[in-house]
């Protein structure tokens, strides 16, 4: 299954060992972001770490972990689909995600049920994929 993965959903696995974390290292899940959602992390990461229970060199690796499980597309890539975007997506924030998922035909994995607010994109939140795989 091909996912455009949300920064929160990225951020809720490096605060807490959970399932979202788990799914994280799915097989069968084939997990992308825009590249912006770095620059996401360095502007939380304090905040973030003042939240998880992970010691600092954990938080590090288990980040790592992520960044070579998530495919990463410039915005230069994902451009061709940010006028649809702009349409379709409830939240002027979460364009470079839905631009991502028309590009590649996936669905997204986010915990905002705003996004939900359209029909051109299925959203997936993290208790629909544990749903999905019986966790």
């Amino acid at each position: 299954m091909d996912l455009v993965v949300d920064a929160n959903i990225l951020f809720a696995a490096l605060i807490k060992n959970s399932k979202t974390s788990d799914l994280l290292f799915r097989e069968e899940l084939h997990l992308f972001t825009p590249e912006f959602i770095f620059t996401e992390f360095s502007k939380y990461r304090k905040f973030l770490l003042s939240k998880t229970h992970r010691s600092k060199d954990d938080f590090q690796k288990l980040f790592e972990l992520f960044e070579r499980q998530i495919s990463v597309f410039p915005l230069s890539e994902i451009l061709p689909s940010i006028n649809k975007a702009l349409k379709i997506s409830p939240d002027p924030k979460d364009v470079p995600y839905f631009a991502l998922a028309i590009m590649l035909n996936a669905a997204i994995w986010s915990n905002d049920k705003l996004l939900k607010n359209q029909s051109d994109v299925k959203i997936f939140s993290t208790e629909d994929l544990i749903e999905h795989f019986a966790l």
